[in-house]
């Protein structure tokens, strides 16, 4: 297999990059126009580059990973989400219809969110995919309109389009922006002796977190064996409370805390809620995940703590 990788500079996608060399696929890792000559540099305002890859890569699969990726920067910047996330994937899908003008059109496996769904009522929680879509933020309205117009170039062009709805990712080497990377970096800055107090948002939100490595796996089985036009969540199936994933890491770390809660980490348009039902996935791609959170709660601790021991 040959497979060509957007945003293989990020968090997931380097994980990506490494599964697939590992198992003997041929990779054309893609960063953006600012990475370093370790990637092929393309451009998501720019539909020549985003060709110009698949006629360098002639891959048989497109991982599509390229995106902004944190909430609050949607709300801060609408139009800049949009445009990368929305109409940067109407090009790339552009793009892959050009390009099978003249060669086999791959199939493009497009890194969604759980985000598309938006707040819920009780009821409908676990969500599921025949849901009708209710983005919440304008992170979720761009991924909600990049799915709509992959799985419109997939009807309208004959294009082989899987969407992948991934919950809470986690994971050694993820941005401390993100809420559990912050508070393991946080934690391991206490245990390598610096002050006890303890930053936090919101504890009482409640997620479905999943490791990047399972994360990874569902990628794998939806390249494989996902049906063109579908899309899937990809989750534990169980939600976890922020304050319950601190309780956790705080018993990894073993230190004592102070914990204050800091309004610069409240996010104006927060969904209480989000657990998905895994079982499309399991069912039609044989993926469940396979990582316990306390696991990867260890790891991602662990990592926080060799990094503080560096800056020592």
């Amino acid at each position: 297999m040959r497979a060509l990788v957007t945003g293989a500079s990020g968090f997931v996608g380097r994980y990506l990059v490494e599964a697939l060399r590992r198992d003997g696929t041929d990779v054309v890792a893609c960063g953006g126009p600012h990475d370093s000559a370790e990637y092929l540099r393309i451009d998501l305002y720019d539909v020549q580059s985003l060709r110009a890859a698949l006629d360098s890569a002639r891959p048989d699969v497109v991982f599509h990973l390229a995106a902004q990726t944190f909430v609050p920067d949607s709300l801060q910047s609408p139009l800049e989400i949009y445009e990368i996330n929305a109409v940067g994937s109407a090009r790339l899908a552009q793009a892959v219809r050009e390009y099978s003008a003249s060669a086999p059109a791959p199939r493009i496996v497009f890194a969604s969110s759980a985000e598309v769904y938006g707040a819920r009522e009780a009821s409908e929680y676990p969500l599921r995919e025949t849901l009708a879509l209710r983005p919440f933020t304008p992170y979720g309205a761009s991924k909600a309109a990049a799915e709509a117009m992959l799985l419109a170039y997939a009807r309208s062009f004959s294009l082989d389009v899987v969407v992948a709805r991934f919950f809470n990712i986690i994971g050694p080497g993820q941005s401390e922006r993100f809420v559990v990377a912050s508070l393991a970096a946080q934690l391991a800055a206490i245990a390598a002796g610096g002050s006890r107090e303890l930053w936090v948002g919101n504890l009482a939100a409640a997620r479905d977190f999943i490791d990047v490595r399972d994360a990874v796996t569902a990628y794998l089985a939806l390249a494989r064996r996902g049906e063109c036009g579908e899309a899937y969540n990809v989750c534990s199936g169980g939600a976890v409370s922020i304050r319950d994933v601190l309780r956790e890491l705080i018993g990894i770390a073993r230190v004592p805390v102070e914990v204050r809660e800091d309004p610069a980490r409240m996010r104006s348009a927060e969904i209480p809620l989000s657990v998905g039902d895994p079982t499309k996935l399991h069912r039609q791609a044989g993926w469940s995940a396979a990582i316990p959170l306390q696991r990867a709660l260890r790891d991602v601790y662990e990592s926080a703590r060799n990094i503080a021991s560096v800056h020592l």
